[in-house]
């Protein structure tokens, strides 16, 4: 009777810790704490504050300055001169008389010079500047979807890891209870000195797992710092994103071909490559020019004739092109042939979103299960505790039946963790790889960047240093 009370003593807070770990697992994804940070907050976060992003932002500014830089072409360039110096003169005259004079000769001058015609260079330069623009917003929201996908992986790693290093405690301070009661059984001489050395192995194992769980954690809250803008604290629970996702494969498909950031990257450099020949093409077609200048100048006249000038002309030019060296045809080829690798380049971005899509749909068809499978794995192996608990009571079964027991409950924990995990994950992935992962989509509560706001502040710029945020 002693000896089935201490041990049954033991089962039961065994099986107390066996339920806690199984209860830690199922509420660190299910448990909502309103008071704890939401996924939803994080992202909006990361959205806001993320070097990557905020970088590519300032980037696809940049980039918005190649259309008044085009634009430039259509517009009159305006140029002033000034000129002043000390001139000393001495003419010889037919009389053999000598004349001298030291004068102060300036001039002062403003050109006018129009373009009429350059082959429609202009034109397509504009056009150029403008699909560049095109594919930076979507390059631009394609590093959008990463970062904000990196957020969620950040987020579920903390999520993850804090959940396991609670279980692995759990086990800890069991595998130290019952080393403690197998102590104490060898003192009355119930058990030999083996069960204790089990009890004290499976502690030493438990301890390691303990810290390498905490170490887990530590990097991944680390990243997360990296990520996200700020240290975690308090998370809730994260939901995997199905309302959001395609009913299919093929609906999946479609929506990555249609919408995907760099499908459609791709297509506008196409484009690009495109235009980019006619503007190569302008070289080998004539130029015409339209210049008005007007000028005062004072005692520049060497011969002594005259004291001041006043000018003012309207001259028109056509310049055509007839060899350049074959510069222009080089060019020209050049730039048919980087049309053609751009088209080549699309189609295999295409084929990437489609591996792609495949890849997260598998993957989060197959997370369902791993997770039904997992939860099913911890209900067996809680089961199969108990069960081991009463049969070590009658004395059927041993101490490291009992541990072993214990073990497998933690092992299908650990593993329900990491699917419950991984079922998030392959949601938002699926989400990026059909390209809708995104704060519009998300419905984030911050602020969506919209890069065509700066366009069309700079867009018809015609001076001005000074970039629309005041640097």
């Amino acid at each position: 009777m002693v000896r089935h009370g201490i041990f049954g003593l033991a089962a039961r807070r065994a099986l107390r810790t066996g339920m806690a770990l199984s209860l830690i697992g199922y509420g660190i994804f299910a448990a909502v704490d309103a008071r704890a940070e939401t996924v939803s907050e994080a992202l909006a976060k990361a959205y806001q504050s993320n070097p990557q992003l905020n970088g590519e932002r300032a980037r696809q500014r940049a980039t918005d300055e190649n259309v008044p830089q085009a634009m430039a072409g259509y517009r009159p360039q305006v140029a002033a001169t000034l000129s002043y110096g000390l001139q000393a003169v001495r003419n010889l005259l037919i009389d053999n008389t000598i004349q001298g004079a030291t004068l102060k000769p300036w001039t002062i001058g403003v050109t006018v010079t129009q373009t009429l015609y350059n082959g429609n260079k202009t034109a397509n330069s504009v056009r150029v500047a403008e699909l560049q623009v095109q594919s930076g917003r979507e390059a631009l929201r394609n590093v959008g979807q990463g970062v904000l996908l990196d957020a969620v992986v950040a987020y579920t790693n903390v999520l993850a890891n804090q959940s396991l290093v609670e279980a692995q405690r759990a086990n800890v301070t069991s595998l130290r209870e019952t080393l403690g009661i197998a102590q104490k059984r060898l003192n009355a001489g119930d058990v030999t000195p083996t069960d204790t050395s089990q009890a004290e192995a499976r502690l030493a194992r438990g301890q390691a797992d303990l810290n390498a769980a905490e170490v887990n954690l530590a990097i991944s809250q680390a990243t997360y710092t990296q990520v996200i803008g700020a240290a975690p604290s308090r998370l809730s629970p994260a939901e995997p994103m199905d309302r959001l996702l395609p009913r299919n494969r093929d609906d999946a498909l479609n929506q990555a071909f249609k919408a995907h950031p760099a499908v459609l990257a791709a297509g506008y450099d196409v484009d690009v490559a495109t235009t980019t020949i006619k503007v190569a093409e302008s070289s080998l077609l004539p130029t015409l020019t339209l210049q008005g200048s007007a000028s005062k100048s004072s005692q520049s006249d060497p011969t002594l004739g005259t004291f001041g000038t006043d000018q003012a002309s309207i001259v028109g030019q056509l310049t055509a092109p007839i060899y350049d060296g074959g510069l222009g045809a080089a060019q020209t080829r050049q730039a048919k042939e980087l049309s053609s690798v751009s088209r080549l380049v699309l189609e295999q971005v295409r084929n990437q979103a489609r591996t792609a899509v495949v890849g997260a749909w598998v993957s989060n068809e197959g997370a369902k299960t791993a997770v039904s499978a997992a939860e099913a794995e911890v209900r067996a192996a809680g089961v199969a505790l108990q069960g081991v608990q009463r049969e070590a009571q009658g004395g059927q079964r041993t101490t490291v039946d009992v541990l072993n027991s214990q073990q497998d409950l933690v092992q299908a924990k650990a593993r329900l963790i990491g699917a419950q995990r991984d079922r998030v994950i392959a949601s938002y992935s699926l989400l990026s790889a059909i390209g809708r992962l995104d704060v519009k989509t998300l419905g984030l509560n911050t602020p969506d960047y919209l890069p065509e706001v700066h366009y069309h502040q700079v867009r018809d710029a015609w001076h001005g240093l000074r970039t629309p945020s005041g640097q």
